[in-house]
């Protein structure tokens, strides 16, 4: 646990407390303290608000005019414009780096591979925020928490995208310093990069993420560091922005689906809490359905939910098949193993949120093969919108559902685009590349045996006349 260490008066604990999602318990803590889990029962914590006491809006469209307000940096933001969404913190207490400026692009190009009608797919796409994946949604209203606190260390582990984003509020900021977990071989160049650019301290372990997740916050509660993971419940308050901007660029109208990435399973349970919340408060009629899509090499949400049927069932989870494939794992000494290194983990922390956020929304789990992720990820790249590989588990679990009939041609689908191209830039060009021996290295031995929609460059002579010749036959 974490204990302010400033003036206690700051903090408006009865309006926005810690509650546990455990109905068998419910136990609730101020917001004066970080905790991971709940001390009495060891479920997972949401932030929650007296409602009836907070001024919120009597429909959504009134945060069209906090756009006007845009030299306000609060107002700028994509995740505290909607501040009295989240208001867990004072306006005058918020930190901002400008997040959240994304974009939801339609585009008939990867709707007809999906198999969409014309209009109906939609990509949100997370790569335009400031470290380049839709972490900085939740790492801003973590990092508020965690200055609110007086925090002067913050870490977590990583398969790359969260440490980007934590190294980036740090050395931007100045509050505080970034501590970096991060498994042996199980990040790519592109995050690492940018984690060692901020000025991050990074300590990489011998082992995967889920190995590293556990001595985080064995330190994290040994030293008393604060911890951005999602297991901070403050950070997914962040994230459930990310279905704000999206009904917004809808004009405000609720989707048929949502269609997110599945990895540590806080976009899913943060966006089930965002429609949850919505619906509540009469901002919203309906709800959209949600599919969580896995990677094949990383699956324990599919195999927990869609082969073994385990269910929120209204906060009494079947612990039994939980604990029995996570004893599998063990017996068996399997890892995750995935191209979409983002994804990469056999071992989610907000597994219980996720079920909760599954129930709620009517939702459906999926899994796809890296050869599924690649071709989706290179159509998305067609269409001008360049994503890293776990991004595109999206679209390729839309493709799937489609094809299944659990989507309809006529829906409207939202798939969440998670991270920038740039983040993994070795995949792409090994999946476009002329270089069979670098295609082999690098996906083959992946289990990836083709590049369908392959944009291979053309080798010619340096001579005009052949290039002419190339460009006049191919363009």
């Amino acid at each position: 646990m974490i204990q302010s260490a400033k003036d206690q008066s700051s903090i408006k604990t009865d309006l926005a407390f810690q509650r546990c999602i455990n109905p068998d318990c419910g136990a609730s803590y101020d917001t004066g303290q970080l905790h991971t889990s709940c001390p009495k029962c060891g479920y997972l914590l949401d932030v929650a608000y007296d409602w009836d006491r907070l001024e919120v809006p009597k429909n959504l469209r009134e945060f069209e005019a906090r756009w006007s307000e845009r030299t306000n940096p609060v107002r700028f933001s994509g995740v505290w414009r909607f501040h009295e969404l989240l208001p867990f913190v004072p306006q005058s207490e918020i930190v901002t780096v400008g997040e959240g400026q994304t974009l939801l692009q339609q585009t008939d190009a990867v709707g007809k591979f999906v198999g969409m009608d014309a209009g109906q797919l939609h990509l949100q796409y997370e790569g335009m925020n400031p470290s380049g994946s839709f972490k900085d949604n939740g790492m801003c209203a973590a990092i508020t928490h965690a200055n609110m606190l007086g925090a002067k260390r913050a870490a977590c582990a990583s398969t790359g995208n969260t440490s980007a984003s934590l190294a980036l509020y740090c050395s931007a900021t100045r509050l505080m310093k970034a501590i970096i977990f991060i498994g042996s071989g199980k990040i790519s160049y592109g995050k690492l990069s940018q984690a060692l650019d901020y000025g991050a301290l990074t300590v990489q372990i011998a082992g995967d993420f889920d190995d590293a997740m556990i001595r985080v916050r064995q330190v994290a509660q040994e030293l008393g560091i604060y911890l951005v993971n999602s297991v901070n419940p403050f950070r997914l308050e962040g994230q459930k922005t990310i279905m704000f901007r999206v009904l917004e660029a809808l004009r405000w109208e609720v989707p048929d689906w949502i269609v997110v990435p599945g990895g540590n399973l806080g976009n899913s349970s943060a966006f089930g809490k965002a429609f949850m919340e919505l619906k509540e408060l009469g901002l919203i009629d309906r709800v959209p359905r949600l599919a969580i899509i896995n990677a094949a090499g990383a699956d324990t949400l599919y195999e927990l939910h869609e082969r073994r049927g385990v269910r929120w069932n209204g906060g009494h989870v079947n612990l039994d098949p939980i604990r029995e494939y996570m004893d599998y794992m063990d017996q068996n000494g399997i890892k995750a193993d995935t191209l979409a290194s983002a994804i990469e983990i056999n071992r989610p922390v907000n597994l219980k949120k996720c079920l909760r956020a599954l129930e709620f929304c009517d939702g459906v789990v999926r899994q796809v093969s890296d050869q599924e992720i690649l071709d989706a990820k290179a159509m998305v790249g067609s269409g001008g919108f360049g994503c890293e590989p776990a991004s595109a588990a999206s679209v390729a679990g839309a493709k799937i559902l489609r094809r299944e009939g659990v989507i309809a041609p006529s829906d409207r689908v939202v798939c969440v685009l998670t991270g920038h191209e740039l983040k993994d830039p070795t995949a792409t060009v090994a999946y476009h590349t002329t270089d069979q021996d670098l295609f082999n290295e690098t996906l083959g031995s992946r289990g990836v045996s083709k590049a369908s929609f392959a944009n291979k460059a053309i080798a010619v002579p340096n001579e005009l006349d052949d290039i002419i010749k190339a460009i006049q036959l191919y363009a």
